[in-house]
């Protein structure tokens, strides 16, 4: 269960300090999960702020609910974040999916393209 609606997060940049409030948690645990996950990314301003975005707090959320609320140690939790990164799917749903024939044609493509380049050097 999501503790932050995306949908009412309408700035484009937010403080540690509002990340904390909207967790419920010290601004340490935020830099803590900085260093330990990757996916959190936060832009620095010229103070050395952390500025984070939507997408930085959707991944806090997420952390926070597999550590804090299912109990998964971290490792788990970076195995669970990694495990629901490569299960996503590489095609929108409203986009139909590209079949062999298109792929293979777009290979072939790429291969002229690339032996004219050949030719010109």
């Amino acid at each position: 269960m999501s503790r932050i609606n995306p949908k009412e997060l309408t700035k484009l940049y937010y403080s540690i300090g509002e990340v904390a409030e909207m967790f419920d948690v010290n601004t340490s645990l935020i830099r803590f999960w900085e260093k330990e996950f990757s996916a959190i990314k936060p832009k620095k301003n010229n103070k050395g702020n952390r500025l984070f975005t939507v997408k930085d707090i959707e991944t806090i959320d997420r952390i926070y609910e597999l550590v804090k609320i299912e109990g998964h140690t971290l490792d788990g939790a970076r195995k669970s974040l990694r495990e629901k990164k490569i299960s996503k799917p590489s095609v929108k749903p409203d986009t139909p999916a590209a079949s062999s024939k298109d792929f293979n044609e777009v290979i072939s493509r790429l291969e002229e393209l690339k032996n004219k380049i050949l030719k010109m050097k």
